[in-house]
């Protein structure tokens, strides 16, 4: 494992995805791996840890959840913006090399069947709810979190700092048609 990936505290783990950002989902079954980026993705409770993540129908990466039961959501950074509009717009189906044509390296975390975007700011293990009619008429699945983590250099103890990292590792923001925005500056409310 890398030396600036850290564990994050389960109860903490919602404070990955909470700011809203663009996630990566990958999962893996009988040795197909694929990894696809989801806009919609929100965390949905604390005690187990859970959250949402919209999936098509159409999508490869749908069909290994399903297959296998579960899945990692990770974090992007900007440094990873055109591996994330790739991942989100080649089909595996129909590319079978749509991994490596978007510079998608993976990685394995301990105790964990599942593979891991390298590069991501953070990474959420979930295992999968079954909420059939939600996912057959909504496309909306729910994960268990079983593990997350976060890089270091810009993420510490369930807290961003992306205003001290480099600008490279803020989160992506997809707005529409291969448009995206990085988190801004941060604001405090002072009393």
């Amino acid at each position: 494992m890398d030396k600036h990936i850290s564990p994050v505290d389960l109860q903490k783990a919602y404070r990955l995805i909470n700011h809203g950002p663009t996630v990566l989902v990958s999962a893996r079954h009988a040795g197909v791996d694929n990894v696809m980026a989801a806009a919609w993705a929100c965390a949905l409770d604390f005690a187990p840890p859970k959250l949402t993540v919209v999936l098509d129908k159409s999508s490869k990466t749908r069909e290994l959840i399903e297959k296998s039961g579960s899945f990692v959501i990770q974090v992007p950074t900007v440094a990873q913006l055109r591996l994330t509009h790739m991942v989100g717009t080649l089909s595996l189906s129909t590319m079978p090399n749509k991994l490596k044509l978007s510079g998608v390296e993976l990685f394995d975390m301990a105790g964990h069947d599942l593979p891991f975007v390298a590069g991501c700011s953070a990474w959420l293990a979930c295992k999968l709810i079954p909420e059939l009619h939600n996912q057959q008429a909504y496309d909306l699945f729910i994960g268990e979190v079983v593990g997350a983590w976060a890089d270091t250099r810009v993420c510490s103890n369930g807290r961003w700092h992306f205003e001290d990292a480099d600008p490279g590792w803020r989160s992506l923001h997809h707005v529409a048609g291969g448009n995206f925005y990085a988190i801004g500056e941060p604001l405090t409310v002072e009393d």
